[in-house]
């Protein structure tokens, strides 16, 4: 099919779609994996990795190459997507961690219930409201439990629900197996005159990764060699991925079998790029791939923020189709699904919008730019340390430091890998976005910025040093 040809299709479906009355509103499956990058499934052409349950989702649904989250590390870019607010703007800076660690990055324990989500909006207009897997959005004392955010059915870990052992020896190999028998168990204990909505927010691939000895046996030809006796990074790492591959395939099985294929929305994505291979508990499986992108996890290049985005909904959304022009993001989430679900829209002054149209077929040019900011020293090698804001709008993408020590310009459609810097080249373009950038900063709440935010520098050899002689 031609690309006229699918967005006159898209035309004539969507005045049905977005006009949704209450019998045809979708059921909604959000399937967020964690660490996965942009480049780890097949259907993204990854060449050593084989995903046919992920590649089956993209084959009957539309894959988006520029899909962004709003933060480099988890709980931010949880707390876009559930708010449709740039994670800053809830002071989610970095992940939750302990009350000491939170309290010295200027950040909240949890996320504000008195913040409007999407699971708020479609549990008030009627839908089913489950979260199953990792939570990473409070946890500790004080911290509200899922329900209070909207969600009837919750079965989480990274969380307040003391249930479950989540570090438990094994318990990661198998939760996404865990994870998915929660979901159908939600799925199947509803009617099937209401809607539901579930998120499945997957622990892998974070690290630590331990597979089993079953998932890691199709994979023994990446064993390092006969006299090595531990698996291979590459071994760890894919023997994980397929086991959430495999769990997918399992749902979208039983979705299959119980007829509810043609009426459910499914999204997938990651909550930011691959781990890095300096972070500890990822040493010895760190194998994740960003991709043909620069940056990986924390990092503000592509590679940290842009990640798989697949959308599926038999009938309604192209099948098929790859959108490679279309810039979509996270908190785009809750406006969209609102819309979809017949629910109340998200407050005016939310950072997302309506990318319904563009679900359906349309290919457009984003309204809104998209913000990052990141406060923290970048893990690894020093190409991969961004600077602390960044902006996109258009074609172009600005990388700055606020003192100015460093500005990076690029055309990301004509340069997706960042290596080709025209800041010098285009000073009224970088003066116009560094001040968008500048302008949004002041916005935010304030906060410390590590000393080492911002900074990519190396410890050059010099006469005389150690390293010298």
């Amino acid at each position: 099919m031609t690309r006229r040809e699918v967005l006159r299709s898209a035309a004539a479906l969507a005045p049905a779609a977005l006009g949704v009355q209450p019998a045809a509103r979708p059921n909604i499956l959000f399937i967020l994996c964690d660490d996965m990058g942009w480049g780890d499934p097949s259907c993204y052409g990854n060449p050593r990795m084989k995903t046919p349950n992920i590649d089956r989702l993209a084959a009957g649904g539309t894959l988006f190459t520029q899909f962004y989250v709003n933060g480099s590390v988890c709980s931010p870019t949880r707390s876009a997507f559930m708010t449709s607010l740039f994670p800053a703007r809830n002071k989610m800076h970095g992940h939750i961690a302990t009350e000491e660690m939170n309290l010295k990055r200027a950040m909240p324990n949890f996320l504000d219930p008195k913040v409007p989500t999407v699971a708020a909006a479609l549990k008030a207009a009627g839908y089913r409201t489950g979260h199953f897997g990792k939570w990473h959005l409070g946890h500790g004392p004080g911290a509200p439990m899922p329900e209070v955010y909207g969600f009837t059915h919750h079965m989480s870990v990274t969380s307040n629900e003391t249930r479950f052992q989540e570090m438990a020896q094994g318990f990661r190999a198998r939760s996404s197996a865990w994870i998915v028998d929660n979901a159908l168990e939600f799925i199947r204990s509803g009617s099937r005159t209401q809607p539901f909505y579930a998120q499945l927010w997957m622990l892998l691939p974070h690290a630590p990764l331990a597979p089993t000895e079953e998932q890691l046996a199709p994979f023994k030809g990446q064993q390092p060699g006969p006299h090595v006796p531990w698996p291979g990074a590459p071994q760890v790492y894919n023997a994980s991925l397929r086991d959430l591959d495999t769990q997918i395939g399992r749902l979208l099985d039983e979705l299959d079998k119980a007829g509810l294929t043609e009426n459910t929305l499914i999204v997938f994505s990651s909550d930011n790029g691959p781990e890095d291979i300096h972070i500890a508990n990822a040493s010895h499986a760190a194998f994740g791939t960003p991709g043909p992108f620069r940056g990986r996890k924390r990092s503000l290049y592509e590679g940290g923020v842009r990640v798989p985005g697949i959308f599926r909904w038999p009938g309604r959304i192209p099948a098929g189709r790859v959108e490679t022009e279309a810039v979509v993001s996270a908190v785009d989430f809750y406006p969209t699904m609102a819309r979809l679900a017949g629910a109340a829209a998200p407050p005016e002054q939310v950072d997302g919008e309506d990318v319904s149209d563009v679900l359906f077929g349309a290919s457009r040019t984003r309204k809104k730019a998209l913000h990052w900011e990141w406060r923290f020293n970048v893990a690894g090698y020093a190409v991969n340390r961004s600077p602390i804001l960044s902006v996109r709008d258009g074609e172009w993408k600005l990388l700055m430091n606020p003192d100015l020590s460093r500005v990076e310009l690029y055309n990301i459609p004509k340069d997706p890998g960042e290596m080709n810097n025209l800041a010098e080249e285009q000073p009224a373009l970088v003066k116009r976005l560094s001040a968008k950038a500048l302008a949004w900063q002041k916005g935010l709440p304030p906060g410390p910025l590590d000393a080492e935010a911002g900074r990519n520098g190396w410890n050059w050899p010099k006469a005389g040093s150690p390293a010298a002689r």
